[in-house]
């Protein structure tokens, strides 16, 4: 069920992203993980408000931040630059490359039902992705490297999960990829959006960070090869 409603909430998140393609890609990055401390900052428990950032896998949280930053960048480029539908269709990918990374760094057990699962998902994204270099579309390997990426996120998150908290594992995520938008203010013209633009921003903030809290618990309570393919 964490699954299926991070699934929901990252859709709207994926069709803000879409309304608001005329936006710098650093702008909609910084403001969509600004707006999201929010939801963060909300359940973290009031006896931890001083010290909720404290960790002892300091480099594990800075590969699951890395790679999820590097993954974000590469999906909004994607819905940018392509149909709504070809993204998402690519996007479920995903559970290829973390079905396969859960077995040799999280040692899980897939059976045949969840092989079969991720073969159609892997011929499904090849039948996509075949019209697109036949029109040298190269947009489209964004949301495969989204994929890969998102994989590594699945496997740090599902470790990390074992020891640190859902605000904590989400906190440094949304940090770094707060300074990695802003930063880009200097390389880009940045836009003063319209009202209905910033409800749209206020939403994508808020639905993309309680997508990541709902898909960290998910990856706390079962297998990442499990969940990945819902």
């Amino acid at each position: 069920l964490y699954m299926v409603a991070s699934v929901i909430c990252f859709s709207i998140m994926d069709i803000c992203v879409k309304w608001l393609d005329y936006y710098p890609v650093g702008q909609v990055l910084f403001l969509r993980f600004f707006i999201g401390f929010i939801p963060i900052f909300f359940i973290i428990p009031r006896d931890k408000i001083l010290s909720f950032y404290k960790t002892s896998r300091p480099g594990l949280h800075a590969f699951r931040a890395i790679t999820g930053a590097l993954a974000i960048i590469a999906l909004f480029y994607g819905l940018r630059e392509l149909p709504l539908a070809d993204v998402v269709s690519l996007t479920f990918g995903g559970p290829i490359f973390v079905t396969i990374a859960s077995i040799f760094f999280l040692s899980e057990k897939v059976g045949v039902k969840r092989w079969s699962a991720v073969f159609l998902g892997f011929i499904g994204m090849l039948l996509i992705i075949q019209p697109a270099f036949a029109e040298l579309n190269y947009y489209y390997i964004a949301p495969i490297i989204f994929c890969i990426f998102f994989a590594c996120v699945a496997i740090s998150v599902r470790s990390l999960s074992k020891t640190e908290a859902n605000y904590t594992i989400a906190f440094y995520f949304t940090f770094l990829c707060s300074v990695v938008g802003l930063s880009s203010m200097f390389f880009g013209d940045w836009m003063m959006p319209t009202k209905i633009d910033i409800v749209i921003f206020i939403i994508l903030g808020l639905c993309g960070s309680i997508a990541n809290l709902l898909l960290t618990q998910s990856y706390r309570l079962a297998e990442a090869s499990l969940v990945t393919p819902i």
